[in-house]
């Protein structure tokens, strides 16, 4: 095994990454940013370095500071997390021209997959589906005639990049000018290149994920299937395992997909094969070639390690099981908890926790980066923990997140506890009617928030009166 890894991420992903090496035996290192220094993961890892100043251009995607901390402190690998440089070629092609194991898959298969439309016609080669699009937006009458023919509403995205940005719903032709300008402009700006390609836009489709892991003896596998639906402007909110839509056939049926699209690019390590699935068929959407945020209801379901995994098969080794091993145990829901105020449009909420009780009992994990007193800042994603409940069925596992929702207090900044209480009470969810149009289909979540909060202030204030403020 690999005896020493360089952690290239912060917060509960660093911290998730470190807990699996420390239970392997490997040693960690955590780099970390001026705004960090007092960070949880900082003080968690066996060496810690600093690499720049809070911003990330500076300091966590800067590729060759990185390197520099592994190599004065040894480290023989480097695990990315997911995000920063998680899916960047030249970050994994640098680790190998410097002998340093990057886990994950190889620079060339992240180039292939990190092209949305080379992606696509992968999953056309491996007969996977996949939504019906344009790939050239560059001549805007032709392309014009070809939604036309396709029939509109169609959706927006750049060619490279992730997590929704740049994409753009166009309902009708007078939106499209102006919407392909804009997504262009938004993609040069934050990928590099204005490359788009179009997809039909699907009608209320649920956005459904297969996770897969392979290593370098010829196993790949996959670990069933997550129901994403609820999300946020393309951004993920609550996740699932498995899916209310999902038999067991089906659930055959899209992970054998995922593993012909794997197979068909040689993948190895962990990856997420993403697809939507409407009316019954699965529509080939994207591969994310890393560990995902939501990786823990899939560890909750079917007890495996993900992150072990990914150690084991960078460090030569056989996956610990074959895909008749892979059992499923019960429901898992996955909460983001994030320092945002849901009924100010979102709003970031930064600020110093002044108070900090996490939920427990059976059933209830919560994967966090912070502790009382800890500081959420502006250079980052708000993202405080991922709280998750399991329980033996889908029901069991709803009941649960309300009572986790309910005993989690967090003082000295918003949080969107509020909208994830609301959720787990609304009808279409604890139904299972799900879509990507959750949230804007369900217009009385606020009313919901505002009545939530109203009955459960007393019993918040209580258990706040425990941090003595």
């Amino acid at each position: 095994m690999i005896s020493k890894v360089l952690v290239a991420n912060r917060g509960e992903i660093a911290i998730r990454v470190m807990r699996a090496c420390h239970e392997a035996g490997i040693s960690t290192v955590a780099v970390y940013s001026e705004a960090d220094k007092d960070s949880l993961f900082v003080k968690y890892a066996d060496e810690a370095c600093q690499i720049g100043p809070g911003p990330a251009r500076g300091s966590y995607l800067d590729i060759e500071s990185i390197l520099k901390a592994a190599r004065k402190t040894g480290a023989q690998a480097i695990h990315p997390g997911y995000g920063f440089l998680a899916e960047n070629p030249h970050f994994a092609r640098s680790c190998e021209d410097s002998g340093i194991t990057f886990i994950g898959p190889a620079s060339r298969v992240l180039e292939l997959v990190g092209s949305k439309t080379t992606a696509r016609n992968i999953a056309t080669d491996a007969g996977v589906p996949v939504v019906p699009g344009i790939e050239d937006c560059s001549d805007f009458n032709l392309c014009s005639r070809q939604i036309e023919s396709m029939g509109y509403p169609v959706i927006i995205k750049p060619a490279e990049g992730g997590g929704g940005i740049g994409m753009q719903v166009v309902r009708s032709k007078n939106e499209l000018k102006r919407a392909l300008e804009t997504s262009m402009a938004i993609a040069a700006s934050a990928f590099g290149r204005q490359n788009l390609y179009i997809e039909k836009y699907l009608d209320r489709p649920r956005h459904i994920e297969v996770q897969i892991l392979a290593d370098n003896h010829g196993n790949t596998v996959h670990l069933g299937e997550r129901e994403c639906s609820i999300q946020r402007m393309h951004n993920k909110l609550v996740e699932e395992a498995p899916s209310p839509a999902v038999t067991p056939r089906i659930r055959s049926e899209a992970g054998q997909m995922a593993i012909d699209f794997a197979r068909n690019i040689d993948y190895r390590g962990a990856g997420t094969v993403e697809f939507m699935y409407c009316e019954g068929r699965f529509y080939f959407l994207e591969m994310n070639p890393r560990v995902q945020v939501e990786h823990t209801v899939t560890e909750m379901v079917t007890g495996i390690d993900i992150v072990k995994e990914q150690l084991r098969v960078a460090s030569g080794l056989p996956l610990s099981m074959r895909q008749e091993d892979v059992t499923f145990n019960g429901w898992a829901i996955e909460c983001r908890i994030n320092a945002e105020d849901p009924l100010n449009n979102f709003a970031p909420s930064p600020g110093k926790l002044t108070g900090y009780r996490s939920p427990g009992g059976i059933g209830i994990r919560v994967d966090s980066g912070v502790y009382n007193g800890a500081a959420i800042t502006h250079f980052y994603h708000p993202m405080i923990s991922k709280l998750l409940a399991w329980g033996r069925d889908r029901s069991e596992a709803i009941t649960r997140m309300r009572r986790a929702l309910y005993e989690y207090i967090i003082a000295g900044v918003k949080t969107n506890v509020i909208l994830h209480k609301a959720i787990m009470e609304n009808p279409d969810f604890v139904s299972g009617r799900l879509s990507t149009e959750f949230l804007a289909l369900n217009n009385g979540l606020i009313e919901d928030m505002l009545r939530i909060e109203q009955r459960d202030s007393k019993a918040t204030e209580r258990l706040k009166g425990a941090f003595g403020n």
